[in-house]
């Protein structure tokens, strides 16, 4: 094989449970929260599209049937239809979470003070982990410069400088971040995230 043409190892989204002991067992909510975190890299990395790649992880493995969010999704990916604004991973979260505690009845100020908090603390923590939440500035800081995915020859540099690489694990990390603020902690006892929800 020619060494130009070697394909570089994929580090992949970070295991935080422990498999080599019982310390987190099947079913704990350290596992679930592995197993969203690679279902939205690996989707990120065979589909592409951000947003609907962390939506789709979130609403898999918690067990929340798709009303049509997804395909809706599909236009926040690249920071909004490409154009480099609010990271499309962070905006499938915040969907997420939106499908699971608003309302369609608009009346129910409740359920949109109660989502518009959850929202919150996600796009918080986004923050602290990224330093940003825009996707132009995230490419910046791991690519070494931002992308306009509408010229050819970015599109072609973005992949040259590991955009499949980066990319899928700013997924995999906006996934897990939102699952840990919706999933509560731990007691002991497996996580049954259907009934979490």
């Amino acid at each position: 094989m020619n060494a130009d043409r070697a394909v570089p190892k994929i580090p992949g989204p970070a295991e935080r449970a422990v498999y080599t002991t019982r310390e987190s067992p099947p079913g704990s909510r350290a596992k679930l929260l592995d197993v969203i975190a690679k279902a939205a890299y690996d989707n990120n990395r065979a589909y592409e599209g951000c947003s609907r790649c962390v939506l789709w992880a979130l609403q898999t493995h918690m067990r929340r049937p798709d009303d049509g969010a997804l395909r809706a999704s599909t236009a926040m990916a690249g920071g909004v239809a490409r154009m480099g604004e609010t990271c499309g991973a962070l905006l499938g979260g915040i969907m997420f979470a939106g499908q699971v505690l608003a309302r369609e009845d608009l009346s129910d100020f409740d359920a949109y003070v109660a989502t518009m908090e959850v929202a919150a603390e996600i796009f918080d923590r986004f923050n602290r982990e990224f330093g940003t939440t825009r996707c132009h500035d995230i490419q910046e800081e791991r690519l070494g410069r931002s992308f306009d995915f509408f010229k050819e020859e970015d599109r072609e540099a973005w992949y040259r400088r590991g955009g499949l690489e980066v990319c899928p694990l700013v997924c995999a990390e906006a996934a897990r971040l939102t699952a840990e603020v919706l999933l509560p902690e731990e007691s002991g006892a497996e996580v049954d995230a259907h009934r979490a929800l």
